[in-house]
């Protein structure tokens, strides 16, 4: 990917810093904003709009926070740098997965690195897309292969053929899955995303925080509560809202 490829949107409530990282881009990185928002509200609609794979966000702001954005945004897809005045919030950006944490006044140097590590990652990013398309093509079309997922994890992408998952289990914002060989991977998305992508499949989701492959399921116990037990030994919870729609996919096989 060409530097000018990048689609950089810049997020500020004080017009003064908008404009000054908008120069600076241009003269030390050489590329420019899409976009500019000067909020959290306008701010979820310039991303909706223009679809960046960058964004320079401040985090204290008229209408609320960086983080408030960030969780109001449905599909996460690009990259984040925090711009701030503040220091204290450095430790949360972590948790927010921030790509570079920015402090103002920008130094002209910290900023060229920042771009340079997200031009990296998004060519990473377009590399595994690639691998995901072909993946898709191989389930689409040769059926008589183990389906398989790719996931991306910080390690690097994964090729996994489904029927080798045992279970997944939520980890605040990215899931653990256990897969038949070796203990887990850490996945950077939700279990409601995991679930999505591994719809039409035998998973079935036994609580709030898991979803299991039917195929490893061994034993339902009853009590305390209800719980499975899976073929590798472990212990997995059902829980109540759930017990029902378990025990019907149970008795099917």
């Amino acid at each position: 990917m060409e530097l000018q490829n990048l689609k950089p949107v810049i997020i500020d409530d004080e017009p003064n810093s908008r404009k000054t990282l908008g120069s600076m881009l241009e003269r030390y990185c050489g590329i420019s904003a899409v976009g500019e928002a000067d909020g959290v509200s306008s701010g979820v609609k310039l991303i909706e709009k223009e679809n960046p794979n960058l964004v320079f966000l401040d985090i204290k702001m008229n209408d609320g926070t960086g983080f408030d954005l960030l969780k109001k945004c449905k599909q996460r897809e690009f990259f984040v740098i925090f711009t701030t005045a503040y220091d204290q919030f450095a430790i949360k950006a972590i948790k927010f997965s921030a790509l570079d944490y920015l402090m103002k006044p920008i130094d002209p140097d910290e900023l060229k690195t920042a771009v340079d590590k997200a031009l990296t990652l998004i060519n990473k990013a377009d590399a595994e897309q690639k691998q995901k398309y072909k993946t898709l093509l191989q389930n689409t079309f040769d059926a008589t292969k183990l389906q398989k997922i790719v996931f991306s994890t910080a390690e690097g992408m994964h090729v996994i053929e489904i029927s080798n998952i045992i279970r997944c289990e939520a980890d605040d914002y990215y899931t653990k899955v256990y897969i038949s060989g070796r203990k887990f991977i850490m996945v950077s998305k939700t279990l409601k995303e995991v679930e999505k992508m591994l719809a039409g499949n035998t998973f079935v989701r036994n609580h709030k925080s898991h979803l299991v492959n039917v195929d490893f399921v061994k034993t339902y116990v009853k009590s305390d509560g209800g719980y499975l037990i899976m073929k590798t030994g472990e212990k997995v919870p059902v829980s109540r809202r759930k017990k029902e729609t378990m025990l019907k996919v149970l008795q099917q096989l």
